[in-house]
């Protein structure tokens, strides 16, 4: 049964007791996962969570056996023979193969990324390598390549999502290079291996590497004493450590310190991350990707990666950063003058300089000055776990869901959580989450989520429903004082959550199209348009209140000046962005162009032309994991997904109930999340909305209009 109505707004939920309390309540008891296992098979469907591996061992045995079963797999799909090719015994049997590889491999990949155990961390590196090593070698199978051509050729009617998969199947063996001659085809193999070996190791370096920063607490004026009184902080009787690879930690020494040489300080430390290694490396990865797209008839990089994406091409890429960078540029100009002025008042220097390092502090300074607003201020509303329980229930409300917890059979950590998400109508197990929410020496220091089992039908009958992780770094309790959030850290959560919402509400029947199987400059919307749930003082007093008084709430007046501070600063976060695209398209150029390239130069006039120079003697190039996680090519992304989840959002503050309209969340739901990639995403939108979708509710967010 239901437990809200439909059509009932948020604030409704709030007054009827649906809402969270504001006083601090004891986490939720977990619940046996077998509960949950018993409820989906009698949906037909298998809810099972990871074997996790414990032993470098394990893994490369794991890695070693999949490897060998989806051989076996492929050789079967080899020898079908033209005459009997069909859907099921190829590019479906395809589909099958690659999907309990996946399992293995994603296992792998959050292992690296979060054991507590170096060996694990370093034989889980090996593992993956071993499986992208031959993932890349599979493209080259040219038997099972002429098996689902010719179930192509015979143009089978099959049903939309399966005719999908076909055909970019085979789009993909063209995009692998299987029209070339052998020779030459060889070649890009083997060049795709070294590119995958490559960007494994750029970011296991990166995972691994630390720059401890030591400060005197005169040095660190102006940061809060709670901060800075943290035991991981303060480290000696007038030494406080700041770690650069913690970006939480970078971000509110930069936010807050007064020192101009204290921020330059640390901004260079933090720029220095990976560079002894990965700027050599880096270097490797765009000129073998230039080779593979040039051998590939591709004009750069660029082109290959975005032609399956939305954007199809670099050149519409250009235009849309372009566009956006003009229409930026009298905001850019005009925060910047306003940031000038405050440092001009603080150094007496009339003709200061805001400098790469200076622009948080100031950015901050300018919202406290104009706004009387200090963000510090407002972690005291948002108590970690008061925060999540508070998010679970707005979506629990919007999307018609039951979010639970349940114990772990196995924890990587002892704070690791797991929470089930079932529909909240019929009680059917949509996934399992699994959270770990903290920073902690040699794990992954970013936020990200981490699809470890994708949604697929893996019999005629029966359902395998996903499993994902939240890996994410936010600030640890500590003894008498719970996590406190900023407001920046609340909208990061309600994104990441935006995220594991799109993998775990899938009902893709294919492994490929599972989830967050979309075009990469789509896949970032799912997650955008929710961080507009963060924004909405309905959805905030369901659970912001201050952990010492809980009566004390945040005012509209106080989110008001939250979302004018948004306003107030947005020009120079988006050419901050559009820094990292314009840097990212000039490194995956024109082959003859990237030849020569020097990747810390590239990006250090990127920033200097669009954003501000970085700091000199720095290399940000070798930290940017991005552009070896999937994002090369592809960083316009972020602020092209911004724009159709700015569209998206209309529907929303168009309702009458805005963000608690259920209706609306269920047709998000529905038409948005669950189809994942198994239609075009355009039709996914327009299902949506009602309508082709529009730029200018993005540019008119933006002040462009």
């Amino acid at each position: 049964m239901r437990i809200l109505q439909v059509g009932m707004g948020v604030g409704t939920m709030l007054a009827s007791g649906r809402g969270l309390s504001a006083e601090a309540s004891p986490p939720p008891p977990e619940k046996p996962f077998s509960l949950f296992q018993k409820a989906a098979r009698s949906w037909n469907e298998v809810l099972e969570l990871p074997a996790f591996e414990t032993t470098p061992e394990a893994l490369r045995k794991s890695a070693v056996d999949a490897i060998r079963r989806a051989n076996l797999a492929l050789d079967r799909i080899a020898r079908v023979k033209p005459s009997k090719a069909t859907y099921a015994n190829t590019a479906g049997a395809r589909d099958d193969a690659l999907y309990q590889v996946t399992l293995v491999a994603n296992r792998a990949n959050l292992i690296k990324e979060t054991s507590p155990d170096a060996a694990l961390r370093q034989a889980a590196t090996e593992a993956a390598k071993q499986l992208q090593e031959w993932a890349v070698g599979i493209d080259y199978r040219e038997d099972v390549y002429r098996a689902i051509q010719a179930c192509a050729d015979r143009h089978p009617a099959l049903p939309a999502e399966e005719s999908r998969l076909l055909s970019e199947t085979v789009r993909d063996y063209r995009r692998a290079g299987l029209a070339l001659p052998t020779a030459e085809r060889a070649e890009v193999e083997s060049l795709r291996k070294e590119l995958a070996r490559l960007c494994t190791d750029f970011q296991s370096h990166l995972n691994q590497a630390e720059r401890a920063v030591k400060f005197t607490r005169a040095e660190l004026e102006g940061v809060p004493d709670e901060f800075l009184n943290l035991p991981e902080v303060k480290t000696g009787a007038d030494e406080y450590t700041i770690r650069a690879s913690v970006i939480w930690q970078v971000v509110t020494v930069m936010e807050n310190a007064r020192r101009e040489a204290t921020r330059k300080r640390l901004k260079t430390e933090r720029y220095l991350l990976g560079a002894d290694g990965n700027v050599d490396r880096f270097r490797q990865v765009i000129r073998l990707r230039a080779r593979i797209a040039a051998r590939l008839g591709y004009a750069s990089w660029a082109d290959y990666q975005i032609e399956p994406k939305m954007a199809r091409n670099a050149a519409t890429v250009r235009d849309f950063l372009a566009n956006l960078r003009a229409g930026l540029e009298p905001k850019f100009d005009e925060e910047l003058a306003a940031m000038r002025e405050l440092k001009a008042r603080d150094t007496g220097e009339a003709d200061a300089r805001i400098e790469h390092w200076d622009w948080r502090y100031y950015a901050n300074q300018l919202v406290k000055s104009k706004y009387a607003l200090d963000a510090e201020e407002l972690r005291v509303f948002f108590p970690y776990d008061r925060t999540l329980q508070g998010m679970f229930r707005t979506y629990e409300h919007v999307f018609g869901l039951r979010i639970e917890a349940a114990a772990p059979p196995y924890r990587w950590v002892p704070d690791l959580q797991l929470h089930v998400v079932s529909d909240a109508a019929t009680g059917e197990p949509l996934g399992a989450l699994y959270l770990d929410m903290f920073p902690r020496e040699g794990k992954y220091g970013h936020f990200a989520q981490f699809d470890l089992v994708p949604g697929k039908q893996v019999d005629p009958g029966k359902y395998q429903r996903p499993v994902a992780a939240l890996i994410c770094n936010f600030p640890a309790p500590s003894a008498g004082r719970p996590s406190l959030l900023s407001y920046n850290d609340v909208q990061t959560l309600f994104h990441e959550f935006g995220h594991a919402l799109h993998s775990l509400l899938t009902r893709a029947r294919t492994g490929r199209f599972s989830g967050t199987g979309v075009p990469g400059d789509f896949v970032e919307v799912p997650s955008q348009i929710l961080e507009n749930w963060a924004r909405d003082k309905a959805v905030l007093d369901t659970f912001a209140a201050d952990y010492r008084d809980p009566a004390r709430r945040i005012s509209q007046d106080l989110l008001e000046r939250l979302q004018q501070v948004r306003r107030a600063t947005i020009g120079t976060f988006y050419r901050r962005q559009l820094s990292f695209g314009v840097m990212d398209l000039v490194l995956h150029g024109p082959p003859a162009e990237v030849e020569n390239l020097d990747p810390v130069q590239v990006a250090n006039d990127a920033f200097r032309d669009v954003f501000l120079a970085a700091p000199e003697d720095t290399a940000f190039i070798a930290g940017f994991g991005h552009l070896v996680g999937g994002y090369d090519g592809g960083y316009y992304g972020y602020a092209w997904a911004d724009a159709i989840a700015a569209d998206l959002a209309t529907a929303f503050e168009q309702s009458p109930q805005r963000y608690g309209d259920t209706q609306l969340g269920r047709r998000l739901r529905d038409e948005i999340y669950a189809p994942g990639g198994s239609r075009e995403v355009e039709e996914s939108i327009r299902a949506f909305l009602g309508r082709e979708r529009s730029l200018q509710p993005f540019f008119k967010s933006l002040g462009m209009e």
